[in-house]
C-alpha cells in the first residue's frame, strides 16, 4: 500500500498540485474553465476557506485561460499547503494589473496592493512626527524635505517607487541651484522616510538606499570672526543684553538663541567660575546640560547684564527676548539674524557668512589651539569629527607660528629615552638571573646561559639562527 504521508514529505514543489488533486485533499479539479456566448471565458474555483469564486476573464483565448487557470491552481495549492509559491507563478503574479489581481486578493491568495501615495505617507511621516514631540526645527526642516519630494512625486504609488526616481529627484534638485549640503540633507530626510515605510510594511526594499549626494565642503561658507571685529561690534549694540548674547556666542560658544535663551541665573557659578550650559537641541539624546569655564571675556558682561536684570528674574534674558521663540516655529521664530547684521554693518564691518554660526565655530577654532580636542568638544557638546569638519579652522596666528617652526635634528628626546631605558634595564635583568642561577663548581665546564644536556651548543645555536631546537628536550627561551 503506497504511503501517502511519505510522498507528502518528499514530493517537490512544483508537483504538489498534482497531489493536493487528489481525492484525498477532496477537490479532483481547483479551477475550471467555462465557456460563455460571444468567446467569453469564466474561471471558477473554490478558495481555501470554502467560497466559490468566479473570475470573467471576457474574450480570450482557450490557451490563455488554461494558463490563467494553472496559475491560480498554483496559488490555491501553495496557500492550502503552505508552501511558497513557484518562481513563474510569482512573476505572473507581480505582473498583475487592475480587476484579475483585485479578485485574487479578495479571494486571499495575494497580498491587496499599497494604493498609498508618496504625498499621503510622506504627510501622515511628517504628523507622526510632530504628535511626538520633535522640536519645532526639527519638524520644519523635514517639512522642508517632505514638500521638496510631493512636489515632484507626490501622486506616485509609495509601492512603485524605483532607483531612477531617486536619481530624478537628486537631478532636480540640482538643476534648482540647491546647495549640496542642501541635497545631502534632503535626501537623506527621504531615505530615513522611505526606511521607515519598509519597517512598517509598506515596502519590501528601500529603493532609494544608493541613492546618495557629496556632501561638500562645509569651511566654504564658514568665516573666522576675528576678536577685534567682535569687540568692535558688541561696541555698537544697542543695549547690555545683545552685549551679552554676542559675547556668549563668540567667548563662550553658545548656541543661538536656543542655548542663550534658555540660560537661567541659577545656571551660573560665580564661585567656581562655571557655567552650565542648557540644551534644547541634545536634550533628547539625554544631555542636557554641559559645563563650561566662565570665561574671562564673558563675566564683564554677564555681570551687567545681573546689575540690570529684573528682581526674582529666572532666566538670564527678558522675557520680551524669550517670547519671539515661542511660536509654532520655535527658535527659529526669534530672527536674531537680520537684527544682528544691521548692527555688525553699523559698526563698519561686513557681515560674514552664518553670522551666528561663525561666532560659535571662531570660538572652538581658538580654544582647539590651547586645549585637547576632547576637552573642547566636551565644552561645546559636540564630537571631534563634527567639530573638525563644521568648527574647527586654522587661525592665522597658527599661521604666523608655524614660520619659524623648524623639526628638531637627530632622534627626539622620548625616543632616546625609552631606548636608554630599555638598554639599562636588560643587562639588569640578566645580572639577576646570573646571581640567581647555581654557580658551578671549581672544575667543572660552564655551559651557555639557557642551555641543557648534551645537545645544549647546538640548541644554542639554533636558537640563534632562528631555527627550533630538536632533539630528546627542548628549552624554552626565556624572553626578557
Amino acid at each position: 500500500m503506497f504511503d501517502w504521508g511519505a510522498g507528502l514529505c518528499t514530493v517537490k514543489t512544483a508537483y504538489m498540485k498534482q497531489w493536493l488533486r487528489t481525492p484525498l485533499l477532496g477537490e479532483i479539479k481547483m479551477a475550471s474553465i467555462t465557456n460563455d456566448p460571444g468567446g467569453r471565458r469564466r474561471l471558477q474555483f473554490v478558495t481555501p476557506d470554502g467560497k466559490r469564486m468566479t473570475i470573467r476573464l471576457g474574450k480570450v483565448p482557450k490557451k490563455a485561460a488554461e494558463s490563467v487557470a494553472r496559475y491560480v491552481e498554483d496559488l490555491l495549492a501553495a496557500k492550502i499547503s503552505g508552501q511558497s509559491i513557484l518562481r513563474d507563478t510569482a512573476a505572473w503574479v507581480a505582473a498583475l494589473e487592475g480587476p484579475l489581481y483585485d479578485k485574487l486578493a479578495a479571494a486571499k491568495l495575494t497580498e491587496p496592493r499599497n494604493t498609498l501615495t508618496v504625498r499621503e505617507f510622506f504627510g501622515q511621516w511628517l504628523e507622526n512626527k510632530q504628535a511626538s514631540g520633535y522640536k519645532p526645527a526639527s519638524i520644519l526642516a523635514w517639512g522642508q524635505s517632505v514638500l521638496c519630494v510631493t512636489k515632484r512625486i507626490g501622486d506616485k504609488a509609495l509601492g512603485s517607487l524605483t532607483h531612477i526616481d531617486g536619481e530624478s529627484f537628486r537631478a532636480d534638485m540640482r538643476s534648482h541651484g540647491l546647495r549640496p549640503a542642501t541635497i545631502h540633507k534632503r535626501l537623506g530626510h527621504a531615505r530615513q522616510i522611505i526606511e521607515d515605510a519598509v519597517r512598517q510594511g509598506h515596502l519590501v526594499s528601500n529603493p532609494w538606499k544608493h541613492v546618495r549626494s557629496c556632501l561638500g565642503d562645509p569651511s566654504d561658507r564658514r568665516a573666522y570672526v576675528t576678536v577685534a571685529d567682535v569687540e568692535r561690534a558688541i561696541e555698537y549694540c544697542p543695549n547690555v543684553w545683545w552685549r551679552l548674547l554676542v559675547a556668549l556666542a563668540r567667548f563662550g560658544g553658545l548656541r543661538i538663541p536656543s542655548e542663550a535663551f534658555s540660560l537661567k541665573w541659577s545656571d551660573v557659578d560665580w564661585e567656581r567660575n562655571r557655567m552650565s550650559v542648557p540644551s534644547p537641541k541634545t536634550e533628547r539624546l539625554g544631555k542636557t546640560h554641559r559645563v563650561i569655564p566662565l570665561f574671562t571675556l564673558i563675566r564683564p558682561h554677564l555681570e551687567a547684564a545681573f546689575d540690570q536684570a529684573t528682581e526674582g528674574s529666572i532666566f538670564v534674558f527678558p522675557e520680551k527676548y524669550r517670547v519671539r521663540a515661542t511660536g509654532p516655529g520655535g527658535w527659529a521664530g526669534a530672527n536674531m539674524r537680520t537684527t544682528f547684521a544691521k548692527i555688525v554693518r553699523k559698526a563698519g564691518i561686513e557681515p560674514w557668512p552664518r553670522i551666528w554660526h561663525s561666532l560659535r565655530s571662531s570660538c572652538e577654532s581658538d580654544l582647539a589651539q590651547s586645549f585637547s580636542l576632547s576637552t573642547v568638544t566636551k565644552w561645546f557638546g559636540n564630537t571631534p569629527s563634527v567639530a573638525l569638519r563644521h568648527y574647527v579652522d586654522p587661525t592665522d596666528e597658527s599661521f604666523n607660528k608655524a614660520l619659524g617652526w623648524v623639526p628638531e635634528k637627530g632622534v627626539s628626546k622620548s625616543v632616546s629615552l625609552v631606548s636608554q631605558n630599555a638598554a639599562q634595564q636588560v643587562p639588569a635583568a640578566i645580572s639577576k638571573e646570573l646571581r640567581d642561577k647555581p654557580q658551578p663548581k671549581a672544575g667543572q665546564p660552564v655551559m651557555p646561559f639557557g642551555a641543557t644536556g648534551c645537545d645544549s651548543k647546538d640548541n644554542v645555536k639554533r636558537e640563534c639562527m632562528g631555527i627550533e631546537p630538536t632533539g630528546s628536550f627542548v628549552q624554552t627561551p626565556r624572553w626578557f
